[in-house]
């Protein structure tokens, strides 16, 4: 009878660590940057922390250390609820106003840019933990002057080269997306504003690019295009990245999320997590009642 009586306690114990474990994935942050055009963080992860390459690489790690790099697919605001724009102050576009990513605002003309040209483009995000939201990405106007500081004012906000809903699921590891590049000469910048809606938090990415090559500087002309990291380098440098994914998807270093974590964010995360928590506690509870009254009673003595 004593064993009897200790299995509610137990099924009290497992439910809290289920509900617990629910809630964990429920609230998973989403994360990641853009691959093409590639991002000024990913770009310089994919150089090296320890050893970058580029004197603008090598300035934001002597500026801000190398853990930004680390942890490039974070550049975000928890509760940003579409106030992007009154919450980040001009001059801090790229960072989110985060100081731990200050030096990706760096107003200066040698960051390294891809190489574009007007019309239809596909972009490529790359993303460490799917979550459903509205991707919306801006370039800059003509006249665009990279060696100032980034303002709002500098977006063309009424007409976004693109914008796509993407969802709980990414089994490649990547959004893709199509949109339009308008006519523009030299360096511009595109701002990627990922804002998710399921949660209030956004993420940020900026890309520079280059229209022509004859329209570029000469410094840009002569660089290499910018390449986004590998598979093999996020996970290397997984180890030390800060980045908490809060067991979704982007806790094991992948292309594509778990199957059972894929499947517990459809939807409400948190909902589906908890359904499949209950469930499969009240079925090891109730294998373990049976099996336990299915023993033989000890001979008396």
């Amino acid at each position: 009878m004593s064993s009897i009586r200790r299995l509610p306690a137990v099924g009290v114990v497992g439910a809290t660590v289920l509900l617990t474990a629910s809630v964990a994935v429920g609230s998973a942050s989403a994360h990641g940057s853009m691959y093409g055009p590639v991002s000024r963080v990913a770009t310089c992860y994919a150089e090296g922390p320890e050893n970058p390459k580029s004197q603008v690489c090598k300035d934001l790690v002597a500026s801000s250390g190398t853990q930004p790099l680390y942890d490039w697919n974070e550049v975000n605001i928890a509760n940003a609820d579409g106030r992007s724009q009154s919450l980040i102050p001009d001059g801090h576009l790229c960072s989110a106003d985060r100081d731990k990513y200050r030096a990706l605002d760096m107003a200066r003309a040698d960051w390294p840019a891809t190489a574009v040209a007007a019309g239809p483009y596909t972009f490529d995000f790359r993303v460490t933990a799917p979550h459903m939201g509205v991707m919306t990405t801006y370039i800059t106007k003509q006249g665009y002057d990279p060696t100032q500081p980034l303002k709002w004012s500098d977006l063309d906000l009424a007409t976004p080269v693109a914008r796509t809903s993407v969802t709980s699921t990414a089994p490649s590891g990547h959004y893709t997306f199509t949109g339009t590049l308008p006519n523009r000469t030299g360096r511009q910048l595109l701002y990627l504003v990922w804002q998710r809606t399921d949660s209030p938090e956004a993420f940020y990415s900026c890309s520079d690019i280059v229209y022509g090559q004859g329209a570029a500087p000469a410094a840009a002309a002569a660089q290499a295009a910018p390449a986004a990291p590998s598979d093999r380098q996020i996970t290397a440098g997984y180890a030390k990245s800060t980045v908490n994914h809060h067991g979704h998807g982007g806790d094991v270093p992948a292309a594509a999320p778990a199957p059972a974590l894929r499947a517990a964010a459809v939807g409400s995360g948190s909902t589906a997590s908890l359904a499949l928590g209950v469930s499969g506690l009240v079925s090891v509870a109730a294998s373990a009642v049976f099996v336990h009254r299915r023993r033989p009673k000890a001979p008396a003595r």
